[in-house]
């Protein structure tokens, strides 16, 4: 539909409209107009928006009041006379029985009041009662009840027909499939809402897309939209969708029936609705008799809109009496009975003017944009995470572009896109480094991942980490080491690697806060005691990638001396118990380099044990001798490391992930993916705990 001249000629002339005042009507207009259906198409049709929130609500409330002052120039195919266009073509198109208006925005108390007295005018009484609840960000919806029943689900689409997600809609857990409508005579309703992401299942599900090596969502609300669009409604039940409704658009009563007192107001509407199991915000929604108190609200609340569990980017005021909305009516966009107060931006474009490369403590590379500062939900922003190499070229990003930031919430700042319109040529390539930045070895990557990692075990930036991993409980559990200790030894040159451990000048510990005569002999005591533990805590505590507590055992029971493993291959690890190709290829690796080889040689040195002398026995002794164990969800009557240790003392096994290869998944309170594997696969013996104690104490 555009060129890209055009998108550049009109993000151009929406920044040069922003900068001035609406002036002469005419071409300003037409401008205005252009602008307007430019940033619809890239935001409905392309999910791509060029503007921000704000920046496009400015540009809307100028078209918006130079038609008011020159209402001979209105026409019917202006932006303000219709609802934002597009719809995908992926499902059917349905009718909604009412047109799903968007809102008026407000941005301030002179805003707010002019509104008010223009209520005051329509409704002709100055006694109106305004409710407000939080406006929640996230993906327009309308649902239908015939019977009490779930009858369909639609997006908003163009505001007059939208897209059936009937099966999706029925995915989401807080949407109830039947309700007890008819026990107050309501036969048909009409229900609207958003579809919305709690904050930190967002947060979880960027953290796996980006462990996974894609490229993280931009927002809850992008999120939210997405989702409904899966074809896959399995897909769309993991991704924990939630809702709020907050609006009912149309009912029809049973024959005979009166309509109920509670349809009286949108306060009682939704405390009815809530009720009956629909996730409404009555919990938050508030009433005031005059405008005063609703602004004083506003300023209140916005401070606090970070401790909600999901975003909100303003609030909605609306009257409360349903008799009086139907008196003051609606445009064609908005009804003129409610308006949203929006919070303020958190959007925004800046520069991006170079970018670094970080060493994590895990070793993984990740490169961070510098951008010209810039001030977004009252934070100046001048760093922003890009995650790693890919998402850096999926976004085609370049030093110089103008780009497109966002802040949501707790959520970090984010660039959505670059500008590329904007281009003038003097951008630069991003190139990510092939070497480490802190200590210059040879960066690695596996194919399957998505983040390039520094494995050198001496890496000055991940040491400290190495060093607290290894002396951890569930590793070598020298206690009196923890992770403040550990840094405060290596900031004073006291420890610098995991070998060192065994060989602290302790006459630099003497007379320092903390370190007495009696803690120094029990930190000496837990080091020494530490030499002696089995050979799996020190195959976990030396950090080898994918290998955990169960893996370490499975390993450690498969060998006598952890040199052995030195001339292993990945085909020899991959017949272990549980050991994929991605863990197998790992520990090769860890024990191919030398600098590992030579940090295990000092440990020997130092007297830490090296060897198991009890290879292969723990699995062909016991009551539960070849039987596997896997646990899932949060255990009550035991701790989860307990468990598998009552499991391990019989002579069973534990697995590290649901495969033909496990006899038991013992389930716990919210138990998730790993159950359903388990059902499935149709083999694995699911018990409950008392089921699982029940077969232990038997054995």
């Amino acid at each position: 539909m555009y060129t890209a001249l055009d998108e550049k000629r009109l993000y151009e002339q929406a920044k040069h409209l922003l900068k001035q005042d609406a002036g002469t009507a005419g071409d300003t207009i037409a401008q205005l107009r252009e602008v307007i259906n430019y940033a619809d198409w890239k935001y409905y049709v392309q999910n791509d928006p060029t503007l921000s929130d704000s920046e496009y609500d400015g540009v809307y409330k100028q078209l918006k009041n130079l038609e008011e002052k020159h209402p001979e120039l209105v026409t019917e195919d202006s932006p303000t006379q219709r609802v934002a266009k597009g719809l995908s073509e992926r499902f059917p198109t349905v009718s909604h029985l009412v047109p799903m208006l968007s809102l008026d925005n407000t941005y301030n108390a002179d805003d707010l009041t002019d509104w008010d007295r223009r209520c005051r005018e329509l409704a002709e009484t100055d006694d109106i009662e305004y409710c407000v609840e939080p406006k929640y960000d996230g993906a327009g919806i309308s649902l239908i009840y015939d019977d009490g029943a779930l009858s369909r689900g639609a997006t908003r689409g163009d505001g007059v027909m939208g897209e059936d997600v009937t099966t999706n809609i029925r995915q989401i857990r807080a949407i109830p499939l039947s309700a007890a409508l008819l026990k107050y005579g309501i036969k048909q309703i009409e229900i609207r809402g958003e579809i919305v992401i709690h904050k930190k299942v967002f947060d979880a599900f960027n953290k796996q897309r980006v462990a996974e090596g894609l490229s993280p969502l931009a927002n809850p609300r992008n999120a939210a939209s997405g989702t409904l669009r899966i074809l896959d409604p399995t897909e769309v039940r993991k991704r924990g969708l939630n809702s709020i409704l907050y609006h009912v658009s149309n009912y029809t009563l049973t024959e005979g029936a009166e309509r109920p007192k509670e349809l009286g107001t949108h306060y009682d509407t939704l405390k009815l609705l809530y009720s009956l199991g629909f996730p409404t915000p009555a919990p938050d929604m508030k009433v005031f008799k005059h405008v005063d108190d609703v602004i004083k609200y506003c300023h209140e609340f916005e401070g606090r809109r970070d401790d909600l569990p999901f975003e909100v980017d303003g609030l909605v005021i609306k009257v409360n009496d349903f008799a009086m909305q139907d008196k003051m009516g609606s445009t064609s966009h908005h009804p003129r009975w409610a308006v949203a107060y929006k919070f303020k931006a958190r959007q925004a474009t800046s520069k991006l003017v170079d970018v670094e490369f970080q060493v994590g403590r895990t070793g993984a590379i990740t490169p961070v944009a510098k951008i010209e500062p810039v001030h977004i939900g009252g934070v100046t922003v001048t760093s922003v995470s890009l995650f790693n190499e890919d998402v850096i070229r999926e976004k085609d990003l370049h030093i110089g572009d103008t780009v497109l930031v966002e802040r949501a919430g707790d959520v970090i700042p984010y660039i959505v896109k670059p500008l590329a319109e904007l281009r003038d040529g003097n951008e630069r390539e991003i190139k990510f480094p092939t070497h480490c930045p802190a200590c210059e070895s040879q960066l690695e990557r596996q194919p399957e991942e998505a983040a390039w990692r520094c494995i050198n075990i001496n890496c000055p930036v991940q040491l400290v980490e190495h060093i607290i991993h290894y002396v951890s409980k569930d590793a070598m559990d020298i206690r009196g080491l923890g992770a403040a200790n550990v840094q405060k030894f290596y900031d004073l040159d006291i420890l610098k690697d995991i070998p060192g451990i065994y060989d602290i000048d302790w006459s630099k510990l003497k007379g320092m806060e903390g370190f007495g005569e009696k803690s120094i002999t029990n930190l000496q005591q837990a080091i020494e005691q530490s030499k002696k533990q089995p050979l799996n805590r020190l195959i976990f505590g030396l950090g080898i990638r994918f290998v955990g507590e169960t893996t370490a055992k499975t390993l450690a029971n498969a060998a006598s001396d952890i040199r052995e493993f030195y001339t292993w291959d990945a085909g020899r690890f991959a017949t272990l118990e549980d050991v994929g190709p991605k863990v197998a290829t790992s520990v090769v690796d860890f024990f191919a380099r030398q600098e590992n080889r030579d940090v295990i040689q000092k440990l020997d040195e130092a007297g830490v044990n090296l060897l198991n002398e009890h290879k292969g026995q723990s699995a062909a002794d016991g009551e539960l001798a070849g039987k596997t164990f896997l646990f899932t969800g949060t255990l009550s009557h035991f701790k989860r490391s307990d468990a598998e240790k009552m499991v391990e003392d019989k002579g069973g096994s534990i697995l590290g992930g649901v495969s033909a290869k496990l006899n038991y998944l013992v389930v716990g309170e919210d138990a998730g993916s790993k159950l359903d594997k388990a059902k499935k696969l149709g083999t694995v013996n699911i018990l409950t705990e008392q089921e699982f104690l029940k077969l232990v104490d038997g054995a």
